[in-house]
């Protein structure tokens, strides 16, 4: 069995050998104390060495040279691809709707009554165990009432919504038949990725029927893709399309090594820019589905910031590398571990970090209770910190409550903010306060402009400590109401008319 890179190489010399030797490129601080005993230092790394091999390129020597092919890993991977079809029910109103002319005339023959639409829309996703546990995209799945599948030979099947989480963009399907076992795909180590690797990507594209398309991984680690919350996505070149979504990137050997998700585009159709979740973090919430545990990812307990030319300079650096410790919260793992403020993360687990995105994407693909260890540069000197991964404590307890009645919250959810709800909401986990967890769709709050991550400070000059004080202001009738929303880090001030 040829393993990838040689069936790379070879791959290469037929695609060379077919255009007449040549190859087409087609077209992405504070002071530090002295260091405590989970702080213990290491060597700097020995400098390394560039190491030139050679290319040996020849003509295929045989037949079965010539017809290589990515056949067997597509007849073993495309069974375990499914398209996902969701529905969902979205009320409609009419533009005139609340106009008072327009009421009095036409109110009688219902106008302006809510009326309901059915959406469809089409993805892909693979089966991961075979008693029919099928991961797909969150943003797939988004706001469906029914949800089925079809797998490869046709039959179709309904599904329910195991696990929906909007933040790393996954959601997990279990189908209702409890018949026989059915062909999944097993997860392969994402991090032994190497740019220049073969890929396959396989999902239903514009609807076409199952595809599958070949490619290169593009680059690892891409951070400003902006489609969740945990920014480490795998780039690829092979071509990704709407309806892909969901879909399976797997490597030469036929394991999952990530989950298609968005692509770079300004016509609609595929550029040569598309992006996966990587397995490493598929793998986590798809073992928390089946186990029938929520998903839990480790705390850290600070903030942090890109280093940037200037600050590597003033750090003494040759070239800015790793992440700067801004803040440390107290009780935090990070506190416990002796972290503090100046502090420059290099690595997690062995892995390079160069970016706050990159080291939340590390920490969340922890598991609870595994031993993590940091690697951190002090005053110059290498360390290696050693810390346990936690769960965020929900402290305060959030208290969830549902707001109505004619304020200009009616129709939220609010939480009291505690690290762990910080942590749900991608916010720093020093935040206090109460914080809009939900907005219903065309209610009071939506309509004001009231967004989801607003931390309400106060209410006509009244601080706004936990839920109880804000749900008991929302019941008075205010003439006028005087609000203090903090969002993105900055306080915006408003009055509105009771």
């Amino acid at each position: 069995m040829m393993n990838r890179k040689s069936l790379a190489a070879v791959f290469a010399l037929v695609l060379a050998a077919g255009a007449g030797g040549v190859i087409a490129q087609y077209i992405g601080s504070s002071n530090a104390s002295a260091p405590i005993s989970a702080v213990t230092p290491v060597a700097d790394p020995a400098p390394v060495q560039p190491v030139v091999q050679p290319v040996s390129q020849r003509v295929p020597e045989s037949r079965s040279e010539m017809q290589l092919s990515f056949s067997p890993v597509v007849k073993s991977a495309t069974p375990a691809v499914v398209n996902v079809y969701a529905t969902r029910k979205v009320q409609t109103r009419s533009p005139f709707s609340g106009d008072p002319f327009f009421e009095r005339f036409f109110g009688g023959r219902g106008f302006g009554a809510p009326r309901e639409r059915v959406q469809r829309s089409l993805g892909s996703g693979v089966i991961v165990d075979a008693s029919g546990v099928i991961v797909t995209n969150h943003h797939v799945i988004d706001g469906a009432t029914e949800v089925k599948v079809a797998l490869a030979d046709r039959r179709e099947f309904d599904a329910d919504v195991v696990l929906d989480e909007e933040r790393s963009d996954l959601a997990i399907l279990k189908i209702r038949d409890e018949g026989e076992d059915l062909p999944f795909l097993t997860f392969a180590n994402s991090d032994d990725l190497e740019v220049g690797d073969l890929v396959l990507a396989i999902g239903n594209p514009f609807g076409v029927g199952q595809t599958v398309t070949s490619g290169i991984v593009s680059a690892l680690a891409r951070t400003q893709v902006g489609v969740s919350d945990y920014q480490s996505f795998i780039q690829t070149d092979a071509a990704i399309n709407p309806g892909n979504s969901g879909g399976a990137l797997v490597d030469l050997s036929g394991k999952l090594v990530g989950v298609n998700t968005a692509i770079f585009t300004r016509s609609g159709g595929s550029n040569g820019i598309g992006f996966a979740i990587p397995a490493n973090m598929v793998r986590l919430v798809a073992e928390a589905a089946i186990s029938g545990k929520k998903v839990q990812r480790a705390w850290f307990g600070g903030s942090m910031q890109t280093v940037s030319s200037d600050i590597a300079d003033s750090l003494g650096l040759d070239r800015p590398q790793g992440v700067l410790v801004t803040d440390v919260q107290s009780s935090s793992p990070a506190a416990k571990a002796g972290l503090e403020v100046g502090d420059l993360i290099l690595t997690v687990n062995g892995n390079n970090v160069d970016s706050p995105e990159a080291f939340g994407y590390r920490f969340a693909t922890i598991a609870i209770g595994a031993p993590v260890e940091v690697t951190i540069l002090r005053q110059g000197k290498r360390y290696s910190v050693s810390m346990s991964a936690e769960v965020a404590p929900e402290t305060p307890p959030r208290d969830a409550r549902e707001l109505g009645g004619y304020s200009p919250f009616s129709g939220t959810t609010i939480y009291n903010l505690s690290p762990a709800v910080a942590q749900e909401m991608g916010m720093d986990s020093n935040q206090t306060g109460v914080i809009i967890a939900k907005v219903k769709d065309g209610s009071t709050a939506a309509r004001l402009g009231v967004k989801v991550g607003d931390v309400i400070r106060k209410v006509n000059g009244e601080v706004v400590r936990d839920t109880n004080v804000l749900e008991v202001l929302s019941t008075h009738e205010f003439r006028l109401w005087r609000l203090e929303i903090e969002r993105d880090g900055q306080l915006i001030k408003s009055v509105i008319s009771g």
